[in-house]
């Protein structure tokens, strides 16, 4: 069934976290999202918060932008249309959202993480895209996913992702969760043949979705991203 979902990804991951380390306050809104190609993902953004000089000498020490141009100025606001070029990373992530038939229904910027809304057709598709962008040592937050047709408020619901669900399923059945534990984090890792750190990481999400259901209301952690 059609999935759309909400992931938080680090600016540190994905790009423009050296722009924002310099400007803090700069506001930014994607207006274009395809996929033309490795470098054209994300090429069209509305910058405005800082004057123009210092944005681009910003976006000129950013290692995460290749090349840029300020296409048109919105009149009387001090927003900057730019279209950005990034660095062959922030192609790969894109790409793994796109090999996996996967759309960018938008996407957002700000100091800390970048925010994407997307569409699969399948919920597996989804499981997948998260592990491959696990695999390229991005952090991945998945903050809310629903399933077309049963709620269309993306605000409404949390839910696990497949890999998510298989990570806490074995950790529970194998003895993670006992006291004493009958198994730790690292041979549960090894079996599950995907790496500490990633194994580590579902489980803390897929905790804190299981709670935030609990308590019937998303965690303040979600909430602040």
């Amino acid at each position: 069934m059609t999935t759309v979902t909400e992931l938080a990804l680090s600016s540190d991951d994905v790009a423009l976290s050296e722009t924002f380390e310099v400007l803090p306050e700069l506001e930014m809104r994607i207006k274009s999202v395809v996929a033309e190609g490795a470098q054209q993902t994300m090429p069209l953004v509305w910058i405005a918060g800082e004057p123009n000089e210092e944005i681009e000498e910003a976006l000129a020490d950013d290692s995460s932008v290749d090349t840029f141009d300020c296409l048109l100025e919105e009149s009387g606001d001090s927003e900057w249309l730019y279209r950005i070029e990034y660095a062959s990373d922030v192609g790969d992530m894109c790409g793994a959202i796109f090999a996996n038939d996967g759309t960018i229904l938008d996407a957002q910027c700000s100091s800390d993480h970048w925010t994407f809304r997307l569409l699969f057709p399948e919920r597996d598709l989804l499981s997948e895209t998260v592990s491959e962008l696990e695999d390229q040592g991005i952090h991945v937050d998945v903050k809310r996913m629903v399933e077309a047709g049963r709620n269309a408020d993306l605000e409404a619901t949390a839910a696990l992702t497949e890999a998510q669900e298989e990570a806490i399923n074995e950790a529970y059945d194998r003895g993670y969760y006992d006291v004493p534990r009958r198994i730790s984090l690292e041979d549960l890792a090894t079996e599950l043949d995907i790496s500490h750190q990633a194994l580590s990481e579902r489980l803390r999400r897929a905790n804190k979705v299981l709670a935030s259901e609990q308590v019937g209301e998303p965690s303040q952690d979600e909430i602040a991203h």
